[in-house]
Parts: C-alpha cells; structure tokens; sequence
C-alpha cells in the first residue's frame, strides 16, 4: 500500500486523542452523580469526614486506605509514563482538553480567531475585531470554568449536597469561595498562562525524564530518514531543504513545529515540554503522504526508530512495576475487608480504679459510638476474654443513622485477678460492641485495660 492509500484510510491521532476527551469529560461529570447502595463511587468529603470507594463508605477514623490509594495513583502515573512517556498529559490531562477546548474549539472553529493547525500564532489582538472576540471567548470560558469548578467541588461535596448549598450563600461562603476561586483559577490558567503551565509548573515533565528508556512510546523523530537538523548541542543546523543531503527526506517545512501545542521542534530530540499529543505525527504524516513516503515523525520507541530491535513492552521495569501495583490492588481489597460499618472509640477515665467497701474492684470507661450505616441500631456490648469481670452500668440502646452518643461502661470484679504487692496490674480484654439488629456484620473489637490494684490497697 503506498503512503497515498494510506492516508485515505488513515484516522489521526487527534481525532482518537478528541474521542478519548469526550470520554474522559463524560466520565468526570457523571462520576459524582452515580452512587452504590446510596454511596458515591468516589467521595473525599471533608464535611462528612469520609471516603467513599466504590460504594462502601469510609470513616475518618479509617483513612488508612488513602495511603494506598495514593500509592496506587502515582505508582500508575509512573508506569504509564515508562510504556507512554506523557500520554496522560496529552490525551487526558484537564489542562490539555481545556486548552484544546479553548484554543482549537472556541477561539479556532467557533470565532475563527486562529488557524486550528498553527497553534504558534496568537490571534492579531490589534484588530478590533479580534478584541470583540476575545472578550467572547473569554465570556463563553468563564461559564465553561465555572461548571469545571463545580465539577472539581462535586468529589468533596456530593451534587446533591452542593445545589443545597448553593441556594444558602450566606451559611456557605466558603463553598462559594472555592467555587470562584478554581474558577477564576481556571480562566486565568487556560486564556493567559497556556502550555506556560505544563512546561514550567507541572512537576511531571521534571520526573518523566527519569523514567523515559529507549523502549519508551513517544514521538519520535526518525533521523535516520529525515536528516540530522540540529546538532549535538541542539543547535539548528539546517533551515532549508537545499541544505540536506540527496538521501535526507525532511521537507524543512516546519509544519510539524506550527502544530505544536508546546512550541518545540519535536526534529531536536526528547524534551521535557512534548506532551505526546502526537499533533506532530498527524502534521508529517500530512506531508509526507505527498511524497508517497512515511512520516518522518512517528509514535514509536527510540529503539525501533534506531532500527535496533522491538520495542521491549514487558521488560523488567515494566514487570516491576505491574507487580508493585498488583501488590497495592491487593493491599486496597485486603484494608477494604476490614471495613467497620460502625465507629467506636473507648477511653479510660481519670479515675485509674476503685475498691469498693464490699472488695469489688471497679473500671470506668467513656464509649463513643457512631452510627455510619444509614437504618437506625440499637448497640449492645460484651466483654469477650475474662469472665471474671462483669459489666455493672451500660444499658443496650438504640442510635439514629449518622448519629453519635456517649456512653460509661463500669466494669467490676470480686475476683482475685492478680497477686502482686508491689505493683498495680494492667489486664488486658476485649469489649465487643454490636447491633442486635445485625450481630454479625455490625459488629467492632476494642482492646482495653482493666487495671487490677496491687496486693496493699485490696487489704485496705
């Protein structure tokens, strides 16, 4: 088939890259939206003080999963950029589809105010008319930022408390706050600081170098073919084609340079500012069809455009790094078994013990129950490891979903526990707390301490 066929049958990378945006959007919009036995699929809300993962609800008080889930996300970032290189950033980023959204749809295709195809040209902003247009654009992102932000809020605050809110700015300003914020944010990021961002914020591009090797994906510039443009010191060496060897086939036309988000010149090499949009692919693959040749500029390892063999895909950075991640998935599904759907907190009080007059020794605690579930309970305790102490004040009872209420526990023994004239002794047993409704899922251990006084003061 010859480059010409092709191209007929050839679908770019930038429209694979708009269909993954439309993707990647309609699944951040709908996520917040879509719950499991009424939990959100992902919630971090500070004003619930919980997580939630996939339909199961996580207190504050077991946030030992966020280590994992963090892990996981980095550890993925990481793996992905390896295979890749910064195909995140190009294809799924929120601030690459928000300055395609931005500079290619509404400044390019709806106000004509730019070439879609020559992203290094900022509009002529001396022409009135230009002006106009700007202030239009601006307009029409402002409200597009603002659903954005609201979006971004949607995983602290689940929509349907957030549209609560909304109606009530004077009891939730700092809501408000953050609203505008992230949105103000956003306007300015998108229509002033541009790929400024990804080049010199975003710490990714400073670790992707250290994880890049020659069997990673990214676009590459087959040198071998087109020439040798810039020179080890990644001056440009070359401005025309009459400057070439016969055998070099780069046109010198620069249209991959126009097209390029980032404004580099993808013929110098690997640079920490290539998003891997693969806009350069698409732009050679243009030109070169018209020369019934390859594009010169392609998605492809350094090892295969080098001719030195396939590219490596499961190679032993790779292995490590599906099994680092396989290891956190189990970590995640192991902590999210111990998942307690009631909360419960015991402290001891001020009071170390008591001897009664009768020679009783007596304990006294303060529970803290919390009902996470969302029907109402009604909680019972039982000591679990030492029949010889007995539970004198707590009474089962019943507590209202989302609810909290505090408890004494008085434990007491006529037992002779321990012997020991010189020291108190700590005895260490199990409080077992429970809904009768549910004894078997609803159900938490607490380990806490009876102390047993020393031989002297039982005597007295």
């Amino acid at each position: 088939m010859s480059a010409k066929e092709y191209l007929k049958n050839w679908k770019s990378y930038a429209s694979k890259r708009y269909n993954m945006y439309v993707v990647v959007t309609i699944m951040s919009l709908a996520i917040p939206f879509i719950k499991i036995n009424g939990n959100q699929i992902f919630l971090l809300s500070f004003d619930r003080k919980q997580l939630h993962l996939m339909g199961t609800a996580f207190d504050m008080q077991e946030m030992y999963m966020m280590p994992f889930l963090l892990m996981f996300m980095f550890i993925g970032i990481f793996a992905v950029t390896s295979v890749g290189g910064r195909a995140w950033c190009g294809w799924s980023c929120p601030q690459t589809i928000f300055r395609v959204i931005y500079r290619d749809l509404i400044e390019g295709k709806i106000l004509g105010m730019r070439r879609v195809k020559n992203k290094q040209k900022d509009p002529d902003m001396s022409k009135s008319e230009n002006k106009v247009k700007k202030m239009i654009a601006i307009s029409i992102w402002a409200v597009l930022s603002l659903i954005a932000a609201a979006d971004f809020i949607w995983f602290f605050i689940p929509p349907a408390d957030f549209f609560t809110y909304l109606a009530d700015p004077s009891n939730h300003g700092t809501m408000y706050g953050f609203l505008l914020g992230v949105a103000g944010f956003l306007i300015y990021d998108v229509v002033f600081l541009k790929e400024d961002f990804c080049i010199y914020i975003c710490p990714y591009s400073r670790v992707q170098s250290v994880l890049y090797d020659d069997d990673t994906y990214q676009a590459v510039y087959v040198d071998k073919r087109g020439g040798t443009i810039y020179n080890d010191d990644k001056d440009k060496i070359i401005f025309k084609k009459s400057e070439l060897g016969e055998q070099d086939e780069c046109m010198t036309c620069e249209s991959c340079v126009s097209v390029c988000p980032t404004h580099i010149d993808i013929r110098k090499g690997m640079q920490l500012e290539c998003i891997n949009c693969l806009e350069c692919v698409d732009a050679c693959t243009q030109v070169m069809a018209k020369q019934d040749k390859p594009s010169l500029v392609q998605w492809t390892s350094t090892k295969e455009a080098k001719g030195e063999g396939k590219t490596d895909f499961f190679r032993s950075k790779t292995k490590m790094y599906i099994a680092v991640l396989a290891l956190t998935v189990g970590m995640l599904f192991v902590m999210g078994g111990k998942k307690e759907y009631m909360l419960l907190n015991v402290n001891k009080t001020t009071e170390l013990y008591k001897v009664r007059d009768d020679g009783r020794v007596v304990n006294k605690y303060l529970l803290l129950f919390q009902n996470t579930q969302r029907e109402d309970y009604t909680y019972d305790i039982k000591i679990k490891d030492n029949p010889g102490i007995d539970i004198k004040r707590f009474k089962a009872f019943k507590l209202s979903h989302g609810k909290l209420k505090k408890k004494v526990l008085i434990l007491s023994t006529d037992k002779k526990l321990a012997d020991d004239a010189r020291h108190d002794t700590p005895i260490t047993l199990t409080v077992v707390a429970f809904a009768k409704e549910d004894p078997k899922k609803i159900v938490v251990e607490r380990k806490i301490v009876f102390v047993y006084p020393r031989a002297d003061k039982l005597k007295k």
